[in-house]
């Protein structure tokens, strides 16, 4: 049989046109369209403002550069995530503190948070696994408990008075909690808009605030220090620069080169237009899993209990750590021509971690994890048969080998 896409960006006509229009315009670098999909961000986060970026790992990295993180720090993050949430702590010049995920789900939990919390922490980076928002309420309320230990060594640190929680979004554009919108549950929020993304750009992150006032900051001031930031420390982009008679800049910091393009914007305009039948469709394609998958030795993990998901990834768990069988499974089903992955591998497992002195008993609740992980495909371009295909083969591979 043919085998299926693992995840195949949805690109569409309008999509085509949007950049097309973009690159007939004579301006392709950041201009009005990137301007235009903040907005739209902004809109859909209910957050005051929004920066566009070239990735969410420079969100993360430049969000820590914003709230003042650099050498002697320490962040923690979950060992049950993608390396970018930590290696952005180590470009900053701080550390890395890996916990592990021992609760209901890989999800970073509160009391491992607060365990891990010392005078040298300046901020978490939870992870919304999946699609699925953390719980950044509860976290939030571990982080105001521990105030007084913190001790703020930049102005926006001063400001916020506690250590700063950060969203690693990669997974969960246009999800929402209890609380409210993705992209307002955390004191900043980063976005991604990889081409295996929800929402896709090629490449291409942002960042978003839940309020820029407890960074000491005005919502301008905030925007104006996240573009300095991705562009070289300049303070004028190259539309502003073009106008007539505009040419002279400053450098005011040596930052970093991190923007986002009109032509990758140009996508993200276009795709936001439909984003919620992305999701909807995303989301029934769980559904279906669920109902072909409820007598098999598998369990999905749960989208639906509370909140809305983005419904990234479809991480399905076997009862047990047994990596050899999963390999068979995975073997069996790749025969049937039917793609599947596992995510993650934790951060302890990985070499470039274990030569900072991380070892893979330090996070065995997430090694468990992880060795009974299959992740199935979920996307927008699998019809109901291909659904079909996917769980009855899933259901027969987990239940016979």
């Amino acid at each position: 049989m043919t085998a299926l896409s693992f995840s195949p960006p949805d690109i569409r006509e309008e999509d085509i046109a949007a950049v097309s229009d973009v690159l007939r315009s004579g301006w392709i670098t950041t201009g009005p369209v990137a301007r235009r999909f903040e907005d739209l961000l902004a809109e859909m986060s209910g957050t005051p403002d929004a920066v566009a970026m070239a990735s969410a790992t420079a969100a993360m990295e430049a969000s820590l550069r914003v709230l003042g993180v650099g050498p002697g720090d320490e962040v923690i993050v979950p060992a049950y995530t993608y390396t970018a949430t930590a290696s952005v702590v180590h470009h900053v010049g701080a550390r890395a503190v890996i916990v592990d995920t021992p609760g209901a789900t890989p999800h970073l939990g509160p009391d491992e948070v607060a365990a891990a919390l010392t005078e040298r922490t300046k901020a978490v980076i939870a992870v919304d696994l999946a699609g699925i928002p953390a719980a950044y309420d509860v976290i939030t309320e571990v982080l105001e408990a521990h105030t007084g230990r913190f001790h703020a060594e930049a102005p926006t640190q001063d400001a916020l008075g506690r250590v700063a929680l950060v969203a690693d979004a990669a997974h969960s554009v246009g999800a929402r909690a209890a609380a409210g919108s993705v992209g307002s549950l955390a004191d900043l929020t980063c976005y991604s808009f990889h081409a295996v993304k929800n929402l896709a750009t090629a490449e291409g992150g942002a960042v978003t605030w839940r309020a820029a006032s407890d960074l000491g900051m005005s919502d301008d001031d905030l925007y104006r220090a996240f573009r300095r930031d991705i562009l070289h420390g300049q303070t004028k982009d190259a539309l502003a620069k073009s106008k007539g008679g505009s040419w002279d800049y400053d450098i005011v910091e040596l930052g970093h080169k991190a923007n986002m393009t009109d032509i990758q914007a140009a996508l993200g305009v276009s795709q936001m237009a439909r984003l919620a039948e992305l999701l909807e469709r995303r989301r029934a394609v769980l559904r279906r899993y669920d109902e072909l998958l409820a007598d098999a030795p598998i369990e999905l993990m749960d989208h639906f209990a509370s909140g809305e998901s983005a419904a990234h990834l479809a991480l399905a768990f076997l009862p047990e750590p047994a990596e050899d069988r999963r390999g068979e499974i995975i073997s069996g089903l790749a025969a049937r021509g039917v793609p599947t992955n596992v995510h993650y591998k934790p951060l302890t497992l990985l070499t470039a971690y274990q030569r900072l002195g991380w070892r893979q008993e330090d996070t065995p609740a997430a090694l468990a994890w992880y060795q009974r992980e299959i992740t199935l495909p979920l996307h927008t371009l699998l019809t109901d048969d291909d659904v079909d295909t996917v769980g009855t083969a899933v259901a027969e591979e987990v239940t016979r080998r």
